[in-house]
């Protein structure tokens, strides 16, 4: 865990200096960030990032279960979490890849957990690489992008997942969809995230050529 770091968000900085006096960033002091609170197992480098790549574009769905037991020790106790929303992908994008990531590992943290899983989420629309994009427009680019579904989720906190968070932009385009349909909480819960103190991104491309569509 990086020394200072955003008490809601856990985003890490370098100093103190983005932070206010309840140790949050800006985004969170906004209201920009949809969720209430997000956690990570690691960081997205090394191994780990290799184990992500291989089970997102090479299809090796074996590497769910161990990459479910980093996002088991990843997930918050005491939440109390009434039900888990993964992110979901556009049908096209999950035609192309044959899964959707964040799904199977949702059902497997839903198993460890005893917590149900509701498909609550749609992405209405193709968007683009997140990759390559600024701030604003990874959240211009997501922004309207999710709508929930039938799975009815007004008073329920609920645990978002997905493999991998960057700027948190999709993640919090899904978490505005799920307040706006009446969820108490929102706590997003991944795998591994991108720290970008230390200049690292995720490339535009995974090494099959398929676009990234990381949070």
């Amino acid at each position: 865990m990086a020394e200072f770091y955003c008490q809601s968000c856990r985003t890490p900085f370098l100093n103190h200096f983005p932070l206010d006096e309840q140790g949050r960033c800006a985004l969170c002091r906004n209201g920009v960030r949809g969720f209430d609170a997000a956690y990570c197992y690691g960081s997205y480098e090394g191994v780990l990032r290799e184990w992500i790549h291989l089970y997102k574009y090479r299809g090796i769905k074996k590497l769910a279960r161990p990459l479910g037991d980093l996002l088991a020790d990843a997930a918050p106790r005491g939440e109390n979490c009434d039900a888990i929303v993964p992110v979901p992908l556009h049908w096209l994008r999950r035609w192309s890849r044959g899964f959707n990531q964040a799904e199977l590992l949702a059902r497997d943290l839903g198993r460890r957990l005893r917590i149900p899983v509701i498909s609550a989420l749609r992405r209405t629309r193709a968007t683009l690489a997140q990759a390559g994009l600024s701030n604003t427009a990874r959240r211009r680019n997501v922004a309207q992008a999710f709508r929930t579904g039938r799975a009815p989720v007004a008073g329920k906190r609920i645990l978002l997942i997905d493999d991998v968070m960057t700027t948190g932009s999709t993640a919090a385009a899904c978490a505005r969809a799920l307040k706006q349909a009446g969820a108490a909480r929102v706590i997003l819960v991944t795998v591994a995230r991108v720290d970008r103190r230390l200049g690292g991104t995720v490339t535009s491309q995974s090494k099959t050529g398929e676009p990234s569509d990381d949070a």
